[in-house]
């Protein structure tokens, strides 16, 4: 998002924590923006960034995002994606210049009844393990504070996403940055649930759907929705292991896959977004399938093996699908 707000000419302040794995994405393009190591929980600090960047457009994208560490730290995730959503839109509320505010939270906000539909923005919000419980918290605080203290000022809307893949991403418990790991090892990746199914789907679609929120906040704020589902065609739900096997083969080479016998936290078995409002109120609709999708990732990561300047390269990336952008209008 700081790459491509950056070719877009924006003046782009970043808050977050420090990176937390090595190699990570923000040392390659940490130089791209005003960078500030933070926490969302740290009230005043939160306060005191936000009031010194000033923004006219705030895209709260800080989580904790994943699955089993809410398990093992469940207070922290709701801290985090709680509390920090309501750290972060209380400092909203002195922005002087504020035009919109995107919250985006997941796909996972949904009660998941094993139904096997996609959801729409109107079913109801639940979440059964923490993480998926505290992003459908985060939901009804922006709603509470854009009812409270935004009805009368700048739109605040939330955005939800489904399973993000793409380069620069090396965080435990993700099946991407699982696979990469196991092919420099050359073992067999290690699937807890290899059946399940999910909304896969490149980095920079869902990052396009929040510029386009974010744009149509501003210029059309009454006709734009509050909620907005940004999944993939319905043709890129697939399962886990269907990924793993098609992101092997593009990768020269096959990890191949092993189920894991241990007991496993409970999960959701299937998971499908339904992004018709984005189509019909926001002109936006996927540019990559699922095959595209692996392929830009793949690509992204045997780049990095090969020692390629990286921020180029993310550049690159941003530039082509910009130009599919284009090329649909």
């Amino acid at each position: 998002m700081t790459l491509w707000l950056r070719a877009m000419g924006a003046d782009v302040t970043g808050y977050a924590l420090s990176p937390h794995t090595d190699p990570n994405l923000w040392d390659i393009v940490h130089g791209a923006s005003r960078s500030v190591i933070g926490d969302i929980r740290d009230v005043l600090r939160t306060a005191e960034v936000v009031a010194s960047a000033d923004p006219q457009i705030v895209i709260h994208m800080a989580a904790q995002a994943l699955v089993r560490m809410s398990y093992r730290d469940p207070l922290g995730t709701y801290a985090t994606n709680v509390m920090g959503t309501a750290a972060l839109l209380q400092a909203c509320r002195s922005v002087r210049d504020l035009e919109c505010i995107v919250v985006v939270t997941s796909d996972k906000v949904y009660e998941n009844q094993g139904e096997g539909r996609s959801f729409d923005e109107g079913d109801r919000l639940g979440g059964h393990d923490p993480y998926s419980n505290s992003k459908a918290c985060a939901e009804l605080v922006a709603a509470s504070f854009r009812d409270s203290f935004f009805a009368d000022g700048p739109p605040l809307a939330t955005a939800r996403a489904g399973n993000v893949i793409g380069g620069g991403d090396w965080s435990e418990d993700r099946l991407i940055p699982d696979c990469v790991r196991a092919l420099k090892l050359g073992q067999a990746v290690n699937l807890r649930y290899p059946d399940a199914v999910r909304p896969w789907q490149h980095v920079l679609e869902p990052l396009s759907g929040y510029l386009t929120l974010a744009q149509a906040l501003v210029m059309a704020p009454k006709k734009t929705p509050r909620a907005v589902n940004f999944g993939p065609d319905p043709a890129s739900f697939c399962k886990v292991h269907e990924v793993v096997d098609a992101f092997g083969a593009r990768f020269a080479g096959r990890p191949g896959w092993t189920r894991n016998p241990a007991p496993q936290p409970a999960e959701a078995q299937a998971l499908t977004l339904s992004s018709t409002l984005a189509g019909h109120a926001l002109g936006w609709h996927p540019r990559l399938d699922i095959r595209e999708s692996l392929s830009w990732t793949a690509d992204w990561y045997m780049a990095s093996a090969a020692g390629e300047n990286m921020l180029a390269f993310s550049e690159a990336q941003i530039s082509r699908y910009r130009g599919l952008l284009q090329g649909s209008r």
